[in-house]
């Protein structure tokens, strides 16, 4: 993912919700929400998007979602993040080939930026995405790293732990690229353990594939096996985990 959302405080709704969402249940997550508020409009969307980022599905779904959000959106900051969620539904499906909307996610991306003042808490994340536009769309690494750096302390600012074990886990992945070892292994072993205290089950099979990249043997088929076991009773997601989990080439998988 991307990264959207947070976890669930003291709220029993936002607990079930977390619960779900963590496991890869996005639609079972997705119903549990109230229809009448934009706030939980966007926060559907959102549930529908990542699960297209994971699975490679359910674009349909995850469009009306999105519609839905965007004409229940009535503040700037409403409006923004919509369009956030926007862009991040065109690059999901620029990066597994379904259509290539590029365009599409940078002007989205872009009237987010318009839209959601610097400090909101809604900002960190959309760095983060406008981050993942530039390292796997513009494939432009130095625009990626700042803009993973702004997420990374925003979302410190906002104490938003799952964001921040996206933008440890991106910024651990340029380093991998350009053969700075430690500080990928630092920040792949930082994302694995927020997103392990989590519990956010989804992601830590991505988080113990990539770590494994910067160990020696045989401490790197441990972290494999363990990741394939993961992958293999959320049922084969993340979808596109699945080849980093074969004998492992360099780089970094997608959230």
């Amino acid at each position: 993912m991307s990264g959207n959302g947070t976890t669930a405080g003291d709220d029993p709704l936002q607990t079930a919700v977390w619960r779900l969402r963590s496991r890869a249940c996005w639609a079972d997550a997705a119903a549990l929400l109230p229809t009448d508020t934009p706030t939980y409009t966007l926060q559907r969307a959102g549930l529908m998007v990542e699960r297209c980022l994971y699975t490679e599905g359910g674009w349909g779904e995850a469009e009306d979602a999105l519609r839905t959000a965007e004409a229940a959106a009535r503040t700037d900051e409403e409006r923004g993040a919509a369009a956030c969620e926007r862009g991040q539904l065109a690059y999901a499906a620029t990066l597994h080939g379904v259509r290539d909307r590029a365009d599409e996610a940078r002007a989205a991306l872009g009237r987010a930026a318009a839209l959601i003042p610097p400090g909101a808490p809604g900002r960190a994340l959309l760095d983060f995405r406008r981050g993942l536009l530039a390292e796997n769309l513009t494939r432009s690494p130095q625009a990626a790293r700042a803009a993973y750096r702004r997420a990374h302390a925003a979302a410190t600012a906002h104490a938003d732990p799952l964001l921040l074990s996206f933008t440890w886990r991106h910024l651990a992945g340029l380093a991998l690229r350009e053969g700075e070892l430690a500080e990928a292994r630092h920040g792949f072993a930082e994302s694995l353990r927020i997103r392990e205290e989590l519990g956010y089950l989804v992601g830590t099979a991505p988080a113990l594939a990539s770590l494994a990249e910067t160990e020696p043997e045989p401490e790197a088929s441990r972290l494999r096996e363990e990741a394939g076991r993961l992958f293999r009773l959320l049922g084969g997601v993340p979808t596109w985990l699945a080849h980093q989990l074969t004998p492992p080439t360099p780089g970094t998988a997608t959230a």
